[in-house]
């Protein structure tokens, strides 16, 4: 009788800590390094991991670096073989806490949150503080980030010959529908 009561609490809580987490397994992070007068650099990755703790506000990203698709190859066969070295450091990944988060709060309009937490790219990591649009959707909740990384930060290097048309500058933009 024990066991049968303990394996009905651990299936009960097991179900209980399921309601509390929101995730998605395509989420979008696009990203632009472009310099002006130059062909554009930008990539998009529709394979974006993203769990959402709903209690704490502990939200985590995953996505491997390989997903970043460009509109020419070459600059895909760069950007894995030179840049971020996608064989050595396969995945990019974010860890952090929405400040103030409380999903009771959330309705249609978008509601403005900083998130903070820590960036790894490249097998370098860096604390970060982003402002994200959150709103509640039919089926979950929405998240919206635009925020600007430096390319030293996560000694990524740009090549002397092409250094005058990538920006270390690079913007990032997020998109998640949590379910």
């Amino acid at each position: 009788m024990k066991k049968i009561l303990l394996l009905f609490l651990l299936i009960l809580s097991s179900a209980i800590d399921a309601q509390e987490k929101m995730m998605t397994t395509d989420g979008v992070i696009v990203f632009e390094a472009s310099i002006p007068f130059f062909e554009a650099v930008e990539a998009k990755n529709e394979a974006v991991n993203c769990i959402l703790k709903t209690k704490k506000g502990a939200i985590t990203f995953v996505t491997y670096i390989k997903s970043f698709r460009f509109k020419r190859a070459l600059m895909e066969e760069h950007f894995n073989e030179n840049y971020l070295e996608s064989n050595r450091y396969p995945k990019a990944t974010f860890k952090g806490i929405i400040e103030k988060f409380d999903l009771k709060d959330l309705g249609a309009v978008s509601k403005e949150y900083y998130i903070k937490g820590r960036m790894t790219i490249h097998g370098k990591s860096k604390n970060i503080r982003v402002i994200a649009k959150i709103k509640k959707v039919n089926k979950g909740i929405e998240l919206k980030s635009i925020f600007s990384l430096n390319t030293d930060d996560f000694d990524i290097e740009i090549p002397f010959i092409v250094r005058s048309k990538i920006s270390k500058k690079v913007l990032v933009s997020v998109y998640s529908n949590l379910q």
